[in-house]
């Protein structure tokens, strides 16, 4: 059973910072990536960034690049997603993500999300 727990979602102003955290419990398995995801109302979810453990590159969606910075811990199984420079659009449900397997074949999980406000 893989169980990813997330926190440190919250209300910021514009310009401000906040970070996520990620732990993940789950059985030793093969870890393809681990990132985050978020979710604006009335939108898809889409990637914020992911970090790929097999040769460290990491990605990142174009509008967070130079302000969000992900850092991922595959032995300690945790996940943070550092934000700065906040702005009212990254106001959004921000999902923790866990592919297990290969990047031909994996299995995704999800934790429970968390709000993150940026608003005045």
């Amino acid at each position: 059973q893989v169980q990813l727990v997330e926190s440190g979602g919250g209300l910021v102003q514009p310009g401000g910072s906040l970070t996520l955290s990620c732990v993940i419990h789950e059985t030793t398995s093969e870890i393809y990536t681990l990132g985050w995801y978020r979710q604006g109302s009335g939108k898809q979810r889409e990637l914020v960034a992911e970090s790929v453990m097999a040769d460290g590159t990491i990605n990142y969606a174009d509008p967070v690049k130079a302000r969000f910075t992900i850092s991922a811990d595959k032995a300690k199984k945790t996940v943070d997603l550092h934000m700065n420079n906040l702005k009212p659009e990254d106001t959004a449900v921000y999902y923790c993500n866990i592919k297990i397997g290969t990047r031909w074949a994996y299995t995704s999980f999800w934790g429970q999300g968390t709000q993150v406000t940026v608003s005045s």
